[in-house]
């Protein structure tokens, strides 16, 4: 896992497979390119992958160090490796979370909140959630460097996707203490309200 320090101060280069000490040095709030292999997974592949679990089958790709980006990638066009890539609403994964984190998994990527029982899994496996911006799907897609179907392409979009990126563009949302990103700005918010009202 290498890391480099971009120009800005607060943005962090990194390089999967994600350390444990590289992940303890991460806050909610800092901004990361990430680059080196990332796989793709939705709800269906989760159920998909927890049954195969359950099934004493195995896996389509090791989870150990890896990270997961909840995306359903538009059609690619004519000369593009991979579509509008915006991430998915992260809680239709909360039910199979844990399962995958405690298997060694240490990062996922998506947008909104998580449960109790995701932000208790990612303290407990010393794991990291990541925020993507939806409307930037069409930029995020031009990261993905290389794109293959691994594993349900029954799914369509949502197939399990071995994706190799450069520099995808994402936000630590909740880090491995469990400081959560919007707790943290509504917290901010309420403090600069009352400050101002107070005047």
């Amino acid at each position: 896992m290498e890391e480099q320090k971009t120009a800005q101060d607060n943005v962090r280069r990194l390089t999967t497979p994600l350390t444990q000490e590289v992940i303890e040095t991460l806050h909610a709030g800092d901004v990361v390119l990430l680059s080196g292999v990332i796989y793709t997974g939705r709800d269906a592949a989760h159920l998909r992958m927890v049954e195969s679990l359950r099934a004493n089958e195995p896996l389509p790709f090791d989870p150990q160090g890896q990270v997961i980006y909840y995306v359903g990638p538009t059609p690619e066009k004519p000369g593009q490796i991979f579509g509008s890539a915006g991430p998915t609403t992260s809680y239709r994964m909360d039910a199979y979370a844990p399962t995958l984190l405690d298997l060694g998994l240490k990062g996922m990527i998506g947008k909104g909140i998580r449960s109790k029982e995701v932000t208790e899994s990612i303290v407990r496996n010393g794991a990291v959630y990541f925020g993507a911006i939806g409307g930037l799907g069409a930029i995020i897609g031009k990261s993905v460097r290389k794109s293959e179907i691994i594993a349900y392409e029954d799914l369509g979009p949502e197939a399990v996707r071995r994706l190799e990126v450069v520099d995808l563009p994402v936000t630590v949302l909740t880090d491995c203490r469990g400081n959560d990103l919007y707790a943290k700005g509504q917290e901010s918010y309420l403090k600069w309200r009352n400050e101002h009202e107070a005047q």
